[in-house]
């Protein structure tokens, strides 16, 4: 029960266009601790982080000097509903008076060059970050002129200046996100559902090796009231370099006809676990998602996913969207999940 509830808030949020949801630092920091050796001398930027409350400049001002950064650059995708609620070190949001005299909160950014300990406690924390950017003129903090939107123009040369992108960017923008970041050549490191496998823009990536998933999943986010969203399909993508990528997966079965059915229209059989790929099989095999997992590319070819559809294609149906594609397949007569379609390589 709780995995369908949980199915239906995502879907609800991705339809409403609701992305207000904050990831917490314990998540952050479990999945950050992999990559630590691949961010020295880089530039950092988190394009869709509210400073004032945002984890993930939280995270990577406190682990400046750990981490090697050489610049973090971080802005607001729109004025924060939480703003000073999280980090509570910066005072009041920077205000512009609009025509009618009235202040209107605007997004910021943060660019932080250097740290140090700047109040003498002999530890640099986030109160040393705080000081620094009200003295020091080697960091910025200054609103943005528009919104903060990562398509604007001013957020598109800040995006230029960085080497690697770490965010949890808006679920219902997840493509157009991607597709900027692919345009631009930009490492990174991002938050999306699951689902995001399967649309197009993604998976087209996924298969030439240009995205693979990240180690964990993210169960839980904060929202603006402060309480908690629970979802269960949501995790990590990036083009950074991971172990696991390395880590051929080891096969026991031996391919056996009567345990491996082909598909009705498609010419692959049907693997429906990934710990039953057999060991022996040179042809196209359709296996679980949670392959994607476990993939060394060096082991095994992504060919194609069978019956994929968006969750973003809201005005049709299931059964509309899964008739518009070619690649809707069966065993004897009856669908099947969404499967990856793999060949190994090694044979």
């Amino acid at each position: 029960m709780k995995t369908k509830s949980s199915n239906k808030s995502l879907h609800k949020a991705v339809v409403a266009k609701n992305d207000e949801f904050y990831t917490q630092l314990a998540d952050i920091e479990k999945e950050l601790k992999h990559y630590k050796g691949q961010f020295r001398d880089k530039v950092v930027y988190c394009n869709c982080d509210d400073p004032f409350e945002s984890n993930f400049f939280k995270y990577f001002a406190a682990n400046f000097k750990i981490l090697g950064l050489k610049k973090l650059i971080a802005t607001s995708y729109k004025p924060s509903p939480v703003a000073n609620t999280q980090l509570g070190l910066f005072g009041d949001d920077k205000t512009l008076s609009t025509p009618k005299g009235r202040p209107k909160i605007n997004a910021n950014k943060f660019i932080i060059n250097e740290v140090g300990d700047i109040d003498g406690d002999g530890a640099f924390d986030l109160h040393d970050v705080a000081e620094q950017l009200k003295a020091n003129k080697n960091n910025e903090w200054a609103p943005l002129d528009g919104e903060g939107d990562f398509r604007s123009p001013e957020s598109v040369e800040l995006l230029k200046q960085a080497d690697i992108v770490v965010t949890n960017p808006p679920f219902s923008l997840f493509r157009e996100y991607v597709a900027q970041l692919m345009e631009y050549q930009k490492k990174f490191l991002i938050i999306g559902n699951d689902n995001a496998i399967k649309y197009k823009g993604i998976f087209e990536f996924i298969k030439v090796n240009k995205i693979w998933l990240g180690y964990g999943k993210v169960k839980e986010f904060r929202k603006p009231d402060g309480s908690i969203q629970t979802f269960g399909n949501v995790g990590w993508f990036t083009n950074l370099d991971v172990e696991k990528r390395h880590q051929k997966l080891t096969l026991y079965k031996n391919y056996n006809p009567k345990e491996y059915p082909k598909y009705d229209n498609f010419e692959a059989i049907e693997v429906s676990r990934v710990a039953e790929i057999p060991k022996d099989y040179t042809g196209n095999m359709g296996v679980p998602i949670t392959f994607l997992d476990k993939h060394d590319p060096e082991q095994f070819e992504i060919v194609d996913m069978l019956n994929r559809y968006t969750l973003l294609d809201t005005q049709k149906t299931n059964e509309d969207v899964r008739a518009k594609h070619s690649h809707t397949c069966n065993v004897n007569g009856k669908a099947v999940y969404s499967r990856i379609v793999i060949k190994n390589k090694t044979l």
